[in-house]
């Protein structure tokens, strides 16, 4: 499922393309067939599609498998692959054995030692697994986000490129499909800047440029704790139903860590022109859920009505008395479904407000002083007026208890705009003449 963590990666990936005028791909790595199930697909399009990050085109990996093996075998004719038959214990035992030496856990290529009759020998008992020959030389890159990048070749294993039950990896596939589908630009987290120095090579070998890369900062939690240990709670699917706007969370993954302001952005257009890998720093940058909620809050108050008339008539609100209603209800909402609470109340009245002992003679005379129905946009003025003449009550103490006489809430719209959309039975003191 995508999380904020991943979720960065394809807004920057969006971002880039559009600003460039260039194609936005969505790639499905599917090659691990046992692990791919078309829920999990079906469920990155769902929200890629609620934020607004269409695709241009989209690519399985598990469509090419031919392709694949067309680039390895090319990769062995130029001796740049061999098979490896260590077992996954062998391997850290070798790897513990280095670190104990006070030595960096390269693979040390000793497969590279075996006799072909030694290899045929260990072919019987075990499948091997296959590695990418690195020349062991410094490999440079100029990085759009950290700038001038070098990987020691002599530094990192040799990426296995296959598994031995045949499963193939990452490192090989998106290479293969970085050059045949004319990929440009790679934006990623900065846990792949090694992986992209061994990746480039892979490139060189197979006689292709390879793209320009971005590695972003990862994100880490408000104190600066691994996210990775809170990614349940913050998967696009959660924050969905947690009542956070698309727009909201597209404008806080586009501008966090950057050196622009995280601003409420209604328009998607406005993030994309401002756009510019540079200005994304290289410190771990911190995801606050809270901040992003606050964030949300504002983001929908601003929404214009066309952006939310779909919603409206979802809860039941005619088209037109929606402008009325959004512009009453909507400076006041934390997140969208609170709206059907306020049209509910609009529709059916408050039902019986409760009223303090103290207030409960002040609301008789206030609500015999209601004026006649249909209401507008002077009536709470000229209603509050009336009762402070009549009551000489003023502030707080006049105007909290006429809200909770016909809303049955102590906070919420501005009355002058929300009273004429009240629509339901009033309090049963307000019966008669003047109530309706």
């Amino acid at each position: 499922m995508l999380h904020v963590g991943n979720l960065r990666t394809a807004v920057l990936n969006w971002m880039l393309a559009r600003k460039a005028g260039g194609t936005f791909i969505l790639r499905i790595d599917d090659t691990d067939t046992a692990r791919s199930e078309a829920r999990f697909a079906d469920a990155i399009r769902r929200d890629l599609e609620w934020l607004g990050l269409t695709w241009d085109r989209e690519e399985r990996q598990s469509e090419r498998f031919e392709r694949y093996a067309a680039a390895t075998e090319t990769l062995r004719a130029a001796t740049r692959v061999y098979e490896c038959f260590e077992t996954p214990l062998e391997l850290e035992l070798k790897r513990k054995t280095q670190l104990a030496m006070g030595k960096p856990p390269v693979y040390d290529r000793g497969a590279l030692m075996l006799t072909n009759a030694e290899r045929e020998a260990l072919r019987e008992t075990r499948n091997p697994h296959l590695r990418f020959l690195l020349e062991r030389r410094p490999i440079e890159w100029d990085d759009l986000i950290r700038g001038p990048q070098s990987v020691d070749g002599a530094s990192i294993s040799d990426p296995v490129l296959y598994r031995a039950d045949g499963q193939l990896l990452y490192t090989l596939a998106s290479v293969v499909d970085d050059i045949e589908m004319g990929v440009t630009h790679v934006v990623r987290g900065a846990d792949h800047v090694t992986n992209t120095g061994a990746q480039i090579q892979i490139f060189e070998a197979l006689g292709a440029a390879p793209p320009r890369f971005a590695h972003h900062a990862l994100l880490t939690g408000p104190q600066g704790e691994a996210l990775s240990k809170r990614l349940g709670t913050l998967s696009l699917a959660d924050l969905r139903e947690g009542g956070v706007e698309p727009a909201a969370l597209l404008a806080f993954m586009a501008r966090l860590g950057s050196s622009l302001p995280v601003e409420v952005a209604t328009d998607p257009a406005a993030l994309v022109a401002a756009f510019d890998p540079g200005q994304f720093g290289l410190s771990p940058t911190r995801f606050d859920a809270e901040e992003l909620r606050l964030h949300s809050a504002k983001t929908l108050r601003a929404l214009p009505l066309a952006a939310v008339a779909d919603r409206l008539s979802a809860i039941g609100v005619p088209e037109a008395r929606q402008a009325a209603f959004w512009e009453a209800v909507g400076p006041n909402l934390d997140r969208f479904d609170e709206a059907a609470g306020w049209w509910a109340l609009c529709r059916e009245g408050p039902g019986a407000a409760d009223i303090p002992a103290e207030d409960i003679d002040f609301v008789e005379t206030a609500l015999a002083l209601l004026p006649p129905r249909p209401w507008g946009p002077e009536s709470w003025g000229a209603w509050t007026e009336a009762v402070k003449r009549a009551t000489g009550r003023k502030g707080r103490a006049l105007f909290q208890p006429l809200r909770r006489a016909l809303t049955g809430r102590d906070r919420g719209p501005e009355m002058a705009r929300l009273m004429p959309l009240l629509e339901g039975p009033l309090p049963a003191s307000a019966a008669g003449p003047a109530g309706g």
